[in-house]
């Protein structure tokens, strides 16, 4: 199968981070490890199914890091790989900006949690 053409860094972007959800994650991861227990209830309007999906995505793209630790209950923590981490410029200019948007059109976000670094 022949690579992927790109004609437009912006295109390698949005291939790896585009949609609804993975931005929305690596928003939250960039805040530190996270349970997967932890993004669920921090993303309530996205699936079981979804999530899961998004994070092996995200995992198989080199972006994030799922760690599980052998106990029982098992537990899995999600974290930025550096790869991730290189995203956090981009996370930061994307949480910045859609502040002063929803200022600005008075919308209203349901429990914000603050932002950090």
């Amino acid at each position: 199968m022949p690579a992927k053409r790109y004609y437009c860094p912006v295109e390698v972007t949005v291939d790896l981070i585009g949609g609804k959800w993975k931005p929305v994650i690596l928003a939250h991861l960039k805040e530190g490890a996270h349970r997967y227990g932890e993004l669920r209830r921090r993303m309530p309007n996205t699936s079981e199914k979804m999530l899961i999906q998004q994070l092996r995505e995200l995992e198989a793209d080199g972006l994030v890091r799922r760690t599980a630790t052998a106990t029982i209950p098992p537990q899995v923590d999600y974290d930025l790989t550096e790869e991730g981490w290189s995203l956090v410029p981009v996370l930061t200019a994307l949480y910045e900006w859609g502040e002063k948007r929803s200022a600005r059109a008075g919308i209203t976000l349901e429990n914000v949690a603050p932002q950090v670094g």
